[in-house]
């Protein structure tokens, strides 16, 4: 069964449709990208599959006991995230808000998995630092931790690597890869690096107000719209 699956699904903003004849499913343990210009629909679609947005046209559906949300999102840094003031910590934690329910105060199953993901992100050694004091990386780290702690089956990740150096960006990238590899987490991440893309996702999705593609990444690479897009992106 499927994770997500759009049925073709259309998405508009402020009345105006973004992007429409989506036909794509999402299966557990994929890595996903999606790509486009900008204005070609990624984000509105994101929002789409996060419940912000519901389609001008079509469906979209979870399956395999996935709830709408339980998806982990890591959305595009502002400045208002980047100045936060709180502890790394305390950042990660709040990841368990969605799923405290009715309960005034954070269990120790909470405090438990905040634990774990702290590690798993190596951000051990800075959990008691000021978020705002941190450098991009360290901040996407914690942002991704705090994502994970809302979830066990789907990241959803907005330009994660956005105004980072290529040596930080080679090793954010990385630690996605492993999330999706070692955790089984399903990854669907929009990225204007078409050269990480069609390294590290299992499938593409391009984007154009439209659906161009949806399939494996080296099927992509096969295709015209592949092989533009990615010779515009070296």
């Amino acid at each position: 069964m499927a994770l997500i699956t759009c049925k073709n699904a259309a998405f508009a903003y402020e009345a105006q449709t973004v992007v429409q004849g989506l036909n794509f499913d999402v299966q557990s343990g994929d890595y996903l990208c999606v790509v486009g210009e900008n204005g070609s629909g990624k984000s509105t679609l994101m929002k789409g599959i996060l419940g912000l947005i519901n389609p001008k046209e079509g469906e979209i559906s979870f399956g395999d006991g996935l709830q709408q949300q339980q998806i982990g999102y890591l959305p595009q840094q502002n400045s208002a995230q980047k100045n936060f003031p709180a502890s790394v910590y305390e950042v990660v934690l709040s990841g368990r808000l969605n799923s405290r329910g009715l309960l005034p105060f954070y269990s120790r199953h909470d405090r438990q998995i905040v634990a774990e993901n702290i590690e798993k992100l190596g951000i051990v050694s800075i959990k008691d630092k000021s978020f705002r004091e941190l450098s991009g990386g360290q901040q996407q780290r914690a942002l991704l931790a705090r994502a994970l702690c809302a979830t066990k089956k789907a990241l959803l990740l907005d330009e994660p690597a956005a105004g980072l150096d290529p040596l930080v960006t080679s090793e954010l990238y990385a630690v996605i890869k492993s999330l999706s590899a070692e955790s089984g987490i399903t990854i669907i991440m929009i990225s204007h690096d078409i050269r990480a893309a069609t390294e590290y996702a299992s499938h593409i999705l391009h984007l154009q107000n439209k659906q161009l593609f949806f399939g494996r990444t080296d099927e992509y690479l096969q295709t015209d719209t592949g092989k533009l897009f990615s010779a515009g992106g070296q």
